[in-house]
C-alpha cells in the first residue's frame, strides 16, 4: 500500500514538472518574458526549458474536446464547457514555422501548388477588402460602392466545376448596403456568425450572417474617425479599430465602451493606422501606420510595448500580421518591401523583395500553413509568392484583373484565396 502511494507521489511530481515546463515554454514563446520568469522562479523550472511552443494549447484542445464528448454523452459535467466553445484552439495538425533559423536556405525553396482562378462577382466600384470566416465557410468582400457581399465558399467551389455552366450556381448569399461611404476592412467573430465592417463613414457595423432574412446591420458603433481597420479579440468580447487617430480604439462589444491607451511613447502626427491585428491568443496586437512604424501593444494593458520606427523607411507601413506562434510579425510597406520582425527584440529577421508596391495599400499574407507569403506586384500586375523560409520568389502569376488588385485574403483552412481589384471584380483562386 505504501509502495503504491509512493509511486503515485513520484508520478504526480513528474506530471507537475512537465506541466510547469509547458507553461514556462508557452509564456516564453508568447513573448510574455516577465510572466515566464516569475513562473520559472516559483516552480524552480529552467527558463530556457526545451518544449514545443504550442504543445500546451494542443493538449488543452484535446482535453476540452474529450470533455465535451463526455458531457454530450451525459457521463460528465464541467464548468468549463462554455469556455471550451469560445477558446481559439489550434487547428488539428497546425504547427508553427520556426523562422529563427539562421542557416543558409537558398536553393531549398518549396514549390507553390498551381491554382485555377475564376471571376466570382463584381461590385459597382473598387473592391477594397475581403475576409474569410474562421472555419472557411464564408467569405465577405467590401467595396468603395459602400456595399458588402457575403459568399458561401462551398457554392463558389460548385461554380468552378465543369458542369456548372449548364446549371449556374449563385454563390452570393447577401449584399448589405448599410454604410454611406467606402468599406475599409472586415472581420468575422471567432465563432463565425457575426461579421463586422469598418468604413470611411466613421462607423463599425455588425451583421448576423446566420439569419437568412437579415438584410441590415443589427448594431452600430459610431467612432470619431475614419475606421481603416477592424480586428476581433480571439474571445470575441473585444474589437480593435484602427482609425485616422494614431492610437487603436479598443471596444468592449457588450457595452460599446471605448478604451484608449495612455502610453504612446512616440505619438506621430501622421500616425493614422492602416491595419490593426490581434495575435492568435489576444495577448498582443500590432499596428501598421502611415508614419512607417510597426507598433506592438500589450493585449491586456493596451500599452505600446515596442515601436519599430521607420520599419519601411519613410514609406507607409500598409499591413502587419502575427505568425501563428506570435514570435514574429510580417509587415508590408509602400517601399516595395515585405519584412519579418522578431517580436521579442524588434530585430529584422527576413526580407522579401522583387515586387513593386508604392501606390496602393497592399498587404502581405501567409498561406494557411505559413510556408508561403503572397502579395501583389503593382508594376507587373502579378500575384507574387515567396517561400517564407528562404525568401526566394517561387511563383509569379498574372492577376487576371484589369489593373493591379488591391487586396489578397487567404483561406485559413485550405489552399484558396480571394483577390479584390481596382477593376471592381472579385476572383477566387483554388489549388488545382
Amino acid at each position: 500500500m505504501e509502495n503504491s502511494s509512493s509511486e503515485q507521489t513520484v508520478q504526480d511530481g513528474k506530471l507537475f514538472r512537465h506541466l510547469n515546463s509547458l507553461i514556462v515554454a508557452h509564456l516564453r514563446h508568447s513573448n510574455l518574458t516577465q510572466a515566464a520568469t516569475a513562473v520559472a522562479s516559483a516552480t524552480m523550472t529552467p527558463l530556457n526549458v526545451e518544449a514545443p511552443s504550442n504543445k500546451l494549447l494542443q493538449l488543452l484542445a484535446k482535453g476540452l474536446a474529450a470533455e465535451k464528448d463526455d458531457v454530450s454523452r451525459g457521463t460528465s459535467s464541467s464548468p468549463f464547457q462554455d469556455l471550451g466553445a469560445s477558446l481559439p484552439l489550434p487547428r488539428p495538425g497546425a504547427t508553427a514555422v520556426d523562422f529563427s533559423s539562421s542557416a543558409d536556405l537558398k536553393g531549398s525553396s518549396k514549390s507553390f501548388p498551381k491554382h485555377e482562378t475564376r471571376h466570382l462577382s463584381e461590385h459597382k466600384n473598387v473592391a477594397r477588402c475581403a475576409k474569410f470566416s474562421p472555419d472557411g465557410r464564408f467569405v465577405a468582400t467590401g467595396s468603395a460602392d459602400t456595399s458588402i457581399k457575403l459568399f458561401e465558399v462551398s457554392k463558389i467551389k460548385q461554380s468552378l466545376l465543369p458542369d456548372a455552366k449548364d446549371a449556374p450556381v449563385r454563390s452570393v448569399l447577401k449584399t448589405y448596403y448599410d454604410h454611406t461611404q467606402p468599406i475599409n476592412d472586415l472581420d468575422f467573430h471567432p465563432q463565425g456568425t457575426i461579421l463586422v465592417s469598418g468604413a470611411k463613414d466613421q462607423t463599425i457595423r455588425f451583421f448576423d450572417v446566420s439569419k437568412a432574412n437579415a438584410k441590415r446591420s443589427y448594431r452600430v458603433i459610431q467612432d470619431t474617425h475614419n475606421v481603416r481597420s477592424v480586428s476581433f479579440h480571439p474571445s470575441g468580447d473585444f474589437l480593435l479599430a484602427g482609425t485616422d487617430h494614431a492610437i487603436p480604439h479598443l471596444y468592449d462589444i457588450n457595452t460599446f465602451q471605448c478604451y484608449l491607451s495612455a502610453n504612446v511613447p512616440d505619438n506621430s502626427p501622421n500616425g493614422a493606422i492602416n491595419q490593426v491585428r490581434y495575435s492568435g491568443t489576444g495577448s498582443m496586437y500590432v499596428t501598421a501606420s502611415k508614419d512607417g512604424a510597426i507598433r506592438l501593444w500589450d493585449g491586456i494593458t493596451a500599452n505600446c510595448v515596442r515601436s519599430i520606427t521607420a520599419a519601411h523607411a519613410t514609406a507607409e507601413a500598409t499591413s502587419a500580421i502575427f505568425t501563428r506562434d506570435q514570435r514574429f510579425v510580417l509587415s508590408c510597406g509602400k517601399d516595395s518591401t515585405i519584412k519579418l520582425w522578431e517580436v521579442g527584440t524588434g530585430r529584422l529577421v527576413k526580407q522579401y523583395l522583387g515586387a513593386t508596391h508604392t501606390q496602393l495599400r497592399f498587404q502581405a499574407i501567409f498561406n494557411a500553413t505559413e510556408e508561403f507569403i503572397l502579395s501583389i506586384d503593382e508594376l507587373n500586375n502579378e500575384v507574387t509568392i515567396w517561400d517564407a523560409m528562404t525568401t526566394e520568389i517561387v511563383a509569379k502569376w498574372p492577376s487576371n484583373h484589369v489593373g493591379a488588385p488591391r487586396w489578397l485574403e487567404h483561406s485559413p483552412v485550405e489552399s484558396a484565396f480571394i483577390s479584390c481589384g481596382t477593376d471592381r471584380s472579385i476572383r477566387f483562386w483554388k489549388e488545382v
